[in-house]
């Protein structure tokens, strides 16, 4: 295990700035998460780290050591990609071991990292095999595996479920949480799904054109979040945004409420709209909710046994203990306590 530390990291590809005076720390055994839109500059954060780029300014320590200038293969990190990348002719104990041969490592001992690899991921019965007779899933723990089995102080993730179908990535998550438990090692995973994030982190480092808008536990940032960035990037469905004014709040630019927080009522009970779209999930229903001034469509969740329609016309309410107010910035601001309004 391992603490990791960025200080005023820099990083720019030509003229075109990507990474801001990045600061962050990471603490011993931490699983941290790094989401964003595409472009943010995760990816290329996770790279300066593992040594894939230089780092134009600051510096990046590692167990109190500045590694801005050490190789690669000396930083003790282990990287699992999005591609597997695995060689098709060798079977998969040969895959997981290469990079040991590579470094001379003895025989026994490659065997012995090996097959400790495989119980943990449970590919005894698959060493034999060949790429092409496995899974996706299997392939990508077999990534993972050849990660493990060089025993480093620090994982580095980039986007490792990206390319499996849906029922893949859920087996996937369960274990690399799993696998997070067991090794109790530090370890710092990018993805674009906020799913991904908020299933497996135990920080979450919210990235924008560059810049870190905000580190929180995946509850703090889904039930504080800093601004309007981190609001509609954490949660799924997104939260609806309404202006201040059209639910009675004047002093905020706008109001922030998660879809489970939309209450729907007959007409005349808050702010009018039409039903224009229903997503029925089974234990959910979304109903996307058409209103007058309001830009976007307004997403409530719902239970799934209830009777909503498409074109039928409904009023939605917004409780001000349950919602979010942002400044014309996008800022967050303080709770209205003695504003007890319901649009």
């Amino acid at each position: 295990m391992a603490t990791l530390q960025l200080s005023g990291v820099c990083k720019s590809f030509g003229t075109t700035p990507v990474l801001h005076d990045i600061d962050l720390d990471i603490g011993e055994g931490e699983f941290v998460v790094f989401v964003g839109p595409s472009g943010c500059g995760k990816s290329t954060l996770l790279r300066l780290i593992c040594g894939l780029d230089t780092i134009d300014s600051g510096t990046l320590t590692i167990d109190g050591e500045i590694v801005n200038d050490v190789p690669p293969a000396k930083r003790g990190i282990a990287m699992v990609f999005q591609s597997y990348a695995l060689y098709p002719h060798m079977s998969v104990a040969s895959n997981m071991g290469y990079a040991l041969r590579l470094a001379g490592t003895p025989k026994a001992e490659i065997e012995r990292r090996v097959e400790a690899a495989a119980n943990v991921l449970r590919l005894g019965p698959l060493l034999k095999r060949k790429p092409r007779q496995l899974s996706g899933g299997q392939r990508q723990r077999v990534a993972i595996g050849r990660a493990i089995v060089r025993e480093p102080n620090v994982f580095l993730f980039d986007e490792p479920l990206s390319n499996l179908d849906a029922a893949l990535r859920v087996d996937m998550r369960a274990e690399i949480a799993a696998l997070k438990q067991r090794l109790g090692t530090t370890m710092i995973y990018v993805t674009h799904d906020q799913i991904e994030a908020m299933t497996l982190a135990d920080r979450i480092v919210v990235m924008n054109a560059g810049r870190i808008e905000q580190v929180g536990s995946p509850l703090e940032l889904y039930r504080r979040p800093a601004n309007r960035v981190v609001a509609r990037f954490i949660g799924s469905p997104r939260m609806n945004l309404l202006p201040g004014a059209l639910v009675g709040d004047p002093a905020a630019a706008e109001i922030g409420v998660r879809p489970e927080h939309v209450r729907l009522a007959g007409v005349g009970h808050g702010l009018a709209g039409t039903v224009r779209m229903v997503e029925h999930l089974g234990s959910d229903l979304f109903a996307h909710v058409e209103i007058a001034g309001v830009e976007e469509r307004v997403v409530a969740r719902l239970d799934g046994g209830r009777e909503v329609h498409v074109g039928e016309a409904v009023s939605i309410s917004v409780d001000a203990d349950t919602s979010h107010r942002f400044d014309a910035q996008g800022k967050r601001m303080a709770p209205a306590h003695n504003d007890r309004r319901t649009a």
